[in-house]
């Protein structure tokens, strides 16, 4: 018997587990399974089916590893919203990660619930990409396979469902389309909606300016990395400068709930102040702000450095916050 269900190809089977893995309520599993049915059939190929479940999974994984990169564990927190029990999802989530690290990809995707957290949660904790892309290739090739060969060995037993959609198909396309349609939209008008409400956490240069000219409780910290002539090196009066990985390690910091904290780095892209920002928000510190486009940004408004920077102690008496001394990193990465 040969069968004329063209519809499905392997561009549509991509999108289908991208659409899977970026929430979208697409029938991923049963497109897989279709899929498999065919290449019983001799009308795709197997090699190719997972090729296209693999890379589609990686391409939405990839995208959630990017916003947790960006945002930290608050993007996992929104995510756990949509559950039934978010305190659990994100505590489930936290926990199983934390035992498993990126091990975990490789069962994720068969466990309801944990798919979605782990490759943004892989994000926030600062896992290096290629370890990220291996883990997750291999659970994308187990869950794209495991549904492949379940359509490949029923492929009989699908006989009828694919008669039905060959005769019906337009009609189940426009029944089930335009809901979906509709509902895809609808996601997409809130992925919009919270990136817009994480993005709230980023201070202009114009706005860092104004705060401190009015005199609010604002700790400016420098996050340049810096080797030799540190003193030579230009900031924004009144910040301090420590190394990143300090206050990413360190569990001894400590701000004042009517204190906000501004980090900056170099870079425009402010990726460095990102990670240190995730990190503090793990740790409960939530008034922290990433100072948008860097010191670059405030070099560009004309804004005044100087070289003399705020010591530690100077910002601890002047706003209560407490910063790791040198040591306290030192011993945190020795142990």
């Amino acid at each position: 018997m040969t069968w004329n269900f063209s519809p499905l190809s392997y561009w549509g089977i991509w999108l289908a587990v991208f659409g899977r893995q970026l929430c979208l309520p697409v029938p991923a599993v049963i497109f897989l399974m279709t899929a498999g049915a065919l290449a019983a059939h001799g009308q795709l190929n197997l090699s190719y089916i997972l090729l296209a479940g693999v890379l589609g999974c990686l391409a939405g994984d990839g995208a959630w590893f990017w916003f947790g990169r960006r945002w930290g564990s608050r993007i996992v927190r929104l995510l756990c919203r949509v559950t039934s029990d978010p305190n659990t999802c994100a505590k489930r989530a936290l926990r199983v990660f934390d035992e498993w690290g990126l091990r975990v990809l490789i069962v994720a995707k068969f466990v309801p619930g944990l798919d979605g957290v782990t490759p943004p949660l892989a994000g926030a904790e600062g896992s290096p990409v290629h370890r990220f892309l291996a883990f997750d290739s291999i659970g994308a090739f187990l869950w794209s396979a495991a549904y492949t060969f379940v359509g490949f060995l029923f492929a009989e037993q699908l006989d009828v469902a694919i008669r039905i959609a060959e005769r019906f198909g337009t009609v189940l396309v426009v029944v089930a389309g335009i809901p979906l349609a509709g509902y895809v939209c609808w996601r997409g008008i809130a992925i919009l909606r919270m990136v817009r409400h994480l993005r709230l956490h980023r201070m202009s240069a114009p706005i860092l300016a104004q705060k401190l000219n009015d005199g609010e409780k604002i700790a400016v910290i420098d996050l340049r990395r810096f080797e030799g002539e540190d003193d030579n090196l230009q900031g924004i009066l009144g910040a301090v400068r420590m190394e990143p990985s300090r206050l990413r390690n360190s569990a001894s910091v400590h701000v004042p709930n009517d204190v906000a904290l501004v980090l900056y780095c170099s870079s425009r892209n402010e990726f460095i102040s990102a990670r240190v920002a995730v990190a503090l928000r793990r740790r409960g510190i939530d008034h922290v702000w990433v100072l948008d486009g860097g010191l670059a940004s405030w070099r560009d408004h004309g804004f005044p450095l100087t070289t003399h920077l705020s010591t530690r102690e100077e910002v601890a008496h002047r706003l209560g916050i407490e910063l790791p001394a040198e040591q306290d990193s030192l011993k945190k990465e020795a142990g």
